[in-house]
């Protein structure tokens, strides 16, 4: 897993709106406005533990960033915390969000009047979660219709001005357009306008550009973040590019199968790594002219073979005989959270 930081990648972060969040392993911030808090999230199928007691918090106006490896979690958490998971999945923990003691917790029904008008979720492939049968006008007015209410001619009104604002040219002409006629960016950027149609207070951005090239992604970040500052909004972006990260959110949390390995703002953490998982993955950064790869050996293990104790302990250059028989908690470490036996040193 690389990546290479070029400069059209290079993205502004966005500057806090208020306090930063904090993190539920650190001293709370005088003055902060969680919109968001999960505790303890697992997720079993079957016997096994998808994702590991993760916690974190997200406040108003903040973006955060899920980071880590295929396989680390991140799009299982946007999927529980959005009432997506299906099949045999069994979920436990508590997420207030808000009004909302607990989203773990509400049904099908409930889900209605939360799901597209307060909570959205921009999906990794716009191309498949856009519906090929119907135009890209239809499915953004069904949409406002049913979630605000509004008539047709209203309807279609807000979904030109939507599709205007998402950088869409002649945005009316795109209404009677299919998704398959479409560019991947243009698809993306009608994504983008579906899940803020309805004005959300939590946006989740799961892999917003994986099919996009390095030019279009930059645009499309720069779009999401740009119109959730506008609208005052929060974002969880699901990402395994820590280059992207970096420039583009507030806080990290860096998960390993299921597993929350470091977590804090992105200066701390990335700037100065603590875990051993975290200082591999930012070494898979091409800087160009700085440094060398070092990935880290071996890949990520499946869920019916993991370690009793820290799930990266197989993989780590650092481990000690405790780390694959107890797992170590998350603990406060030099300005951010941290679950790891023996943790490197600091720059």
């Amino acid at each position: 897993m690389t990546h290479t930081i070029l400069p059209e990648m290079i993205v502004p972060r966005p500057l806090s709106r208020g306090p930063a969040s904090p993190d539920p392993y650190l001293p709370g911030t005088p003055g902060s406005d969680p919109l968001l808090t999960v505790t303890g999230l697992t997720v079993y199928r079957g016997s096994r533990r998808i994702l590991d007691d993760v916690s974190f918090t997200l406040a108003r106006g903040e973006t955060l960033a899920l980071v880590g490896e295929s396989g680390a979690g991140k799009s299982t958490i946007a999927s529980a915390l959005m009432g997506l998971l299906a099949g045999r999945a069994r979920v436990t923990g508590q997420a207030a969000f808000d009004d909302v003691p607990d989203l773990l917790a509400i049904t099908s029904k409930g889900w209605s009047g939360l799901r597209g008008q307060r909570i959205a979720m921009i999906f990794q492939d716009a191309g498949a979660a856009l519906n090929p049968c119907f135009t890209v006008g239809s499915q953004l007015t069904s949409v406002l219709r049913r979630q605000l209410g509004l008539d047709r001619a209203t309807a279609r009104q807000r979904a030109v001005t939507l599709l205007d604002s998402v950088g869409l040219n002649d945005a009316a002409a795109r209404m009677s357009a299919y998704p398959h006629q479409l560019s991947g960016g243009m698809q993306q950027r009608v994504m983008v306008a579906i899940a803020l149609a309805c004005d959300p207070d939590l946006l989740f951005a799961d892999e917003p550009t994986s099919a996009l090239d390095v030019t279009i992604q930059a645009q499309i970040v720069r779009l999401i973040l740009d119109q959730t500052r506008a609208k005052g909004a929060s974002c969880v972006f699901v990402l395994h590019d820590l280059a992207l990260a970096s420039q583009t959110c507030d806080r990290i949390v860096v998960l390993y199968a299921g597993q929350v390995m470091e977590s804090g703002p992105s200066d701390v953490v990335l700037n100065d790594p603590r875990h051993p998982y975290t200082r591999l993955l930012k070494s898979c950064v091409i800087e160009i002219g700085t440094h060398d790869l070092d990935p880290p050996d071996g890949s990520v293990p499946g869920y019916d073979d993991l370690p009793g104790g820290c799930r990266f302990a197989t993989r780590c250059p650092r481990r000690l005989p405790r780390c694959a028989a107890e797992r170590p908690p998350l603990t406060t470490l030099a300005g951010r959270s941290l679950a790891c036996w023996n943790p490197e040193t600091g720059e």
